[in-house]
């Protein structure tokens, strides 16, 4: 849960800070103003441009973070006359002015000499936001590695030719993240670049287990000695990283797939089918040390590893037409967590923000607001002010919006 507690009186604005705090801001404001300086330099003075100020980043962001509650496809929308437009909070800044901070926005304005990275112009800011993670949450025991469903808007979708949809699919990025699986708080954020040559590009991975191995290894860096328990899907599992896991104190449950896992080291006779027809819950069991491979018939088999819990222990699977079906805990377990992702998915995927930019740094920057954002409220479900205003997800991105904009006074004694 929380690390800290937040007053009664606490804002969205208050709870968005715990991780985009000031400071981050102020520096967004310096270097967005040093890139248009230098841009002028080159390409020639812009009479229009006025150095931004804290007042108008605050508002550039609120502006960006309403297309995740009203779902328009351009932001540009809340000044129109159409459907999207936003009369309520298109006052607080004209729409060249918005347009002018855009076309300068930065985090980092210039590459330094040492810099290989290819994310150098969002790092700071990823950095940021991870030790405002750490500082203000701490996981439950149980947590999950996956790539968090990322809804598109489903306007542009519906309307968009079949050509269109596969042009906007095609991201230069996966973002991978570690999420307490009881509460469904990102812990941690993974941005995995599709293209390049570096150490981390996929030139140098050839296949995808050794790809998602390396992903897994960075997502669970500072997690050695705490006794997590990991669950993992099939592209992650695999008996090397499990048993390199273990001697940092770290367990695992995965589901284990012929086809997108790396088998390596698993015994043969558990990854063909049994020729005889099972019934509904038999399994079979093998052991080595604390690691077990169980596979398990469900209207098919299903493939278990696991280091975190006794293949001797019962649990079952509950469905509404065929009752309860027996299996292994580690099933049960591994069904329960995942069960929550997707609830987690379901509530919150659609509340990323719709602007779409053309550069890989601004795309994975408004992803990761989103998130921010999520756990936020997360953090505000969490604390005492809940109680006291109770406002749905929706509600709250509103009232962030507003509070960015400057059009609700946050000081509690008004």
């Amino acid at each position: 849960g929380p690390t800290r507690k937040m007053p009664l009186t606490a804002s969205a604005m208050d709870f968005f800070q715990l991780f985009v705090p000031d400071n981050v801001l102020k520096n967004m404001v310096v270097q967005t103003n040093m890139y248009a300086k230098k841009y002028q330099e080159r390409f020639g003075s812009d009479d229009a441009w006025i150095d931004v100020s804290l007042t108008e980043m605050k508002a550039f962001l609120g502006y960006m973070i309403s297309t995740s509650i009203y779902h328009c496809e351009s932001v540009l929308s809340i000044w129109s006359s159409g459907f999207y437009s936003n009369k309520s909070i298109a006052l607080t800044m004209t729409q060249s002015r918005f347009e002018k901070i855009l076309k300068y926005f930065h985090i980092v304005a210039f590459r330094s000499s040492q810099t290989t990275h290819a994310l150098y112009k969002i790092q700071p800011f990823l950095d940021s936001l991870q030790n405002g993670f750490d500082s203000s949450f701490r996981p439950s025991q149980a947590q999950v590695l996956h790539e968090p469903l990322i809804d598109e808007d489903p306007v542009f979708i519906a309307t968009c030719t079949e050509r269109e949809l596969r042009k906007r699919k095609k991201r230069k990025f996966s973002l991978w993240v570690r999420q307490c699986s009881s509460t469904g708080f990102i812990c941690q954020i993974y941005v995995h670049l599709k293209e390049g040559s570096g150490a981390d590009g996929l030139d140098a991975l050839k296949n995808k287990p050794q790809l998602h191995s390396m992903v897994a290894k960075s997502l669970c860096q500072s997690a050695s000695g705490k006794n997590y328990i990991i669950f993992t899907g099939p592209s992650i599992t695999s008996l090397n990283l499990f048993e390199e896991f273990e001697k940092q104190e770290i367990y695992c449950c995965g589901l284990l797939s012929t086809r997108k896992s790396d088998c390596t080291g698993l015994p043969p006779s558990m990854l063909n089918n049994p020729e005889t027809p099972q019934s509904r819950g038999q399994y079979r069991i093998r052991m080595k040390g604390n690691m077990s491979l169980i596979c398990w018939y469900n209207k098919g088999h299903f493939r278990f590893l696991t280091n975190a819990y006794s293949p001797v222990q019962q649990g079952v699977i509950i469905k509404r037409k065929s009752g309860e079906i027996p299996c292994p805990l580690a099933v049960e377990a591994f069904a329960a967590h995942l069960s929550y992702i997707c609830k987690y998915d379901d509530k919150y995927s659609k509340y990323f923000i719709s602007h779409k930019p053309n550069k890989t740094w601004q795309q994975v920057f408004w992803f990761a607001i989103s998130i921010a954002i999520n756990n936020a409220y997360i953090l505000y479900k969490m604390s005492e002010a809940y109680h006291v205003t109770r406002y749905s997800r929706a509600q709250f991105g509103e009232r962030l919006v507003k509070e960015l904009l400057g059009l609700e006074d946050m000081s509690p004694s008004h």
